[in-house]
């Protein structure tokens, strides 16, 4: 999942969104934010769709099946 961690914090930084405020957005905390960024874990594909909706780009972009 390192393309999905690399793609989710290049997308949140782009905005200059804090891991605070995206949590806040898909409906979860920073630290799981965190833990998706760092690799820790991985989230569930309900987030997946959430953080594509919100960035505007599409679940096969976040999952690096597309560019």
């Amino acid at each position: 999942m390192r393309i999905f961690a690399n793609r989710l914090r290049e997308l949140r930084e782009e905005k200059r969104l804090s891991m605070k405020q995206l949590a806040k957005h898909i409906g979860t905390t920073d630290a799981t934010i965190s833990n998706w960024e760092n690799e820790i874990n991985e989230p569930k594909i309900s987030y997946i769709k959430e953080i594509a909706i919100f960035f505007g780009v599409t679940t096969d972009y976040l999952l690096g099946l597309e560019d």
